[in-house]
């Protein structure tokens, strides 16, 4: 209407011709049309701001939201002065406080030792969030929020303090279970969980916790993501949201509009401390299980297959002959010990399916072991040398401390003729070369003793003393053995060749070469 009207000339009230009233008529029809006769604009334009109000659904579930003190007494030596004041972890400051506190102490101290009448012991404080899974008092929050912590208080959102105790906790994926006792006629209020395999990006999602100590604070946002892998521990899988999460939120729900949890808010990417906008939440069916066996034995008793694994990209599905491009996980060590070796699972099989469950990548096959019970008898679909089959296994159980862990990538190499490809010198193993590349007894196959810093091999950072073990799944003894495997290779029009290179101490990986 504005620019309708801005065409109009004239002084005081517009004397409009026939034109310019026909002109004027058709803009007000058009600034009015989309909305009469299309009004399912309104709810998507609506939509677009979020909901109307959440605060029906913040009163429902802040009851059950609980903030978190963890206090650890150490001990400080009496000798450095003042000790460092305790700020709010993740502000602005703690590094330069730290730093300046740090050269303090240094500072005109010529003794090299405190005996125990010189020390003294203090409290150090962490705070964190939870919430309340059962009227009976359990409290779900994150391992790293009571750490080692030798007193631990529950603090309601009335302000009622109640001591805690620990039921179990895991590092891995940083859960931990507290149960309080509820004060005579004040029973707790507890929040369900709910399906986080049902949340979608875009799905709204609201974050209450204690962010620097700012109790019972909401903020909200959306599903950003899903299956985040931040290489925070062998089992990522977190649901990544834009809610405000800060330093002291950690510990605290994620829920759904319904009120239902549906992760557990553990982490932020930020390089000032605070909120950017990218926080994340344990999957509450990530969580569940983990929760259940902590409630149950107080621990974590994970399935345990037995080998070392490594990502499959697109020159090894070419070079393994998989259907389809790069899924599942390469097998690139078997533990001799492990469930595995007995069940005729091999280096360079390509677990495709465990247990029922598609191996879609590499990092999801710990994931799915882990949660496997142990003890239990699995099908595992594997393709070997480009066919498939399927093995029986009898999963062991993964011991506390044992880490699951890709194989470090590095490449591989062949020789003389090969060298004119792939840039390296290929040499048979001698006494001499094991020596001077310090390579043990154990390991067999042919060594590289230089790498084109031109070459693709090069480009896969390949250095002289690896040992070309396998070409093409085929074992090699001399020069001549991988020569022959990659231009047979050639001849059949593949693009790359698979090798299998093991380190001067016997550990091997698989790399795949362009032969281009």
């Amino acid at each position: 209407m504005r620019l309708a009207m801005s065409a109009v000339s004239g002084h005081g009230r517009p004397a409009l011709c026939q034109r310019a009233r026909s002109a004027l008529a058709a803009v007000m029809i058009a600034a009015v049309l989309p909305i009469s006769v299309a009004p399912a604009l309104v709810p998507q334009a609506a939509l677009a701001k979020g909901p109307e109000s959440l605060a029906d659904l913040a009163e429902q579930v802040t009851d059950a939201v609980v903030n978190i003190s963890a206090s650890t007494t150490v001990e400080k030596s009496a000798r450095g002065g003042r000790a460092m004041p305790q700020l709010p972890q993740g502000t602005p400051f703690e590094d330069l406080f730290e730093e300046f506190f740090k050269k303090r102490g240094q500072r005109g101290d010529n003794n090299k030792g405190d005996d125990d009448s010189q020390r003294q012991s203090r409290k150090s404080n962490s705070l964190g969030s939870g919430f309340i899974i059962d009227a009976a008092g359990l409290v779900i929050t994150n391992n790293h929020v009571i750490g080692d912590a030798n007193d631990i208080q529950v603090i309601l959102h009335d302000g009622s303090k109640l001591k805690a105790e620990i039921v179990g906790k895991d590092s891995k994926i940083d859960l931990a279970i507290l149960r309080v006792k509820p004060e005579a006629g004040k029973p707790l209020k507890s929040v369900p969980f709910g399906d986080s395999d049902k949340m979608r990006p875009g799905d709204w999602v609201m974050a209450i916790g204690n962010p620097f100590g700012l109790g019972g604070s909401v903020s909200a946002g959306i599903v950003s993501a899903r299956g985040r892998n931040i290489e925070s521990g062998p089992y990522d899988n977190y649901i990544q949201t834009d809610a405000a999460i800060n330093k002291g939120n950690s510990g605290g729900p994620l829920f759904n509009m319904n009120g239902e949890v549906i992760g557990i808010n553990t982490a932020i990417l930020s390089p000032s401390g605070g909120s950017v906008g990218i926080g994340f939440a344990v999957p509450s069916n990530t969580a569940s299980p983990v929760l259940d066996q902590l409630r149950e034995f107080g621990e974590v008793r994970r399935g345990w297959l037995g080998v070392r694994i490594q990502t499959v990209d697109e020159a090894t599905a070419e070079a393994l002959g998989l259907k389809g491009g790069p899924k599942g996980a390469l097998i690139a060590g078997v533990d001799d010990k492990g469930p595995a070796k007995p069940a005729g699972l091999e280096v360079g099989d390509v677990i495709t399916k465990f247990n029922g469950t598609a191996v879609k990548s590499s990092s999801e096959l710990p994931r799915i072991v882990a949660q496997t019970p142990v003890g239990k008898t699995v099908e595992v679909v594997v393709v070997r040398k480009g066919e498939e089959m399927t093995k029986s296994v009898l999963l062991g159980r993964l011991e506390d401390g044992e880490k699951a862990q890709l194989a470090n990538v590095k490449q591989a190499e062949p020789e003389s003729a090969v060298r004119q490809a792939l840039g390296l010198n290929l040499s048979g193993l001698t006494d001499e070369l094991r020596k001077k590349f310090n390579i043990k007894d154990t390991v067999k196959g042919v060594v590289v003793t230089r790498v084109d810093p031109n070459s693709t091999a090069a480009d896969k950072r390949i250095s002289p003393g690896e040992v070309i073990v396998e070409v093409g799944q085929e074992a090699v003894s001399t020069p001549a053995d991988v020569t022959k495997k990659v231009e047979a290779l050639k001849k059949e029009s593949r693009k790359s060749v698979l090798l299998l290179i093991a380190g001067a101490s016997g550990d091997v990986r698989f790399v795949a070469l362009g032969l281009d």
